[in-house]
């Protein structure tokens, strides 16, 4: 049981569209708060997908995933509620904080990122 007492409740439209505004690259497609991710190809997928899949576990609140070379999207539901909950849209904004990551825009931080080489980059972002 979740220490927040609404974890499990389905959000409602209103709900839903204000999350959507803190998650500007995630979107509602077939009843799933979804996320497509572009990589720079099999590794970069991978390292993606371990990811996403260390966060799903350490939160105990799984996505589907589908996976090819150069992609992976990421869908959202809590199924035992039947809709989207506050649980997909933290696990969403984790996801989102952690593999949107990017160092070199940050000013206060010491860590310059990834060069600006196609060849070193691992993520197309957006």
């Amino acid at each position: 049981m979740s220490r927040h007492p609404d974890a499990d409740a389905v959000l409602d439209a209103a709900a839903l569209q204000q999350a959507l505004q803190t998650l500007p690259h995630w979107r509602l497609h077939d009843g799933h708060l979804r996320r497509h991710y572009r990589t720079a190809g099999w590794k970069s997928t991978m390292m993606v997908v371990g990811t996403i899949g260390h966060l799903a576990e350490a939160a105990w609140h799984h996505p589907d995933l589908s996976v090819t070379y150069a992609e992976v999207i990421v869908k959202l539901v809590t199924h035992s509620a039947g809709g989207i909950t506050p649980k997909d849209v933290a696990l969403a904004r984790q996801i989102e904080a952690v593999i949107g990551w990017q160092p070199g825009l940050d000013p206060d931080s010491p860590l310059e990122g990834t060069p600006d080489d196609p060849r070193l980059r691992h993520l197309k972002y957006d």
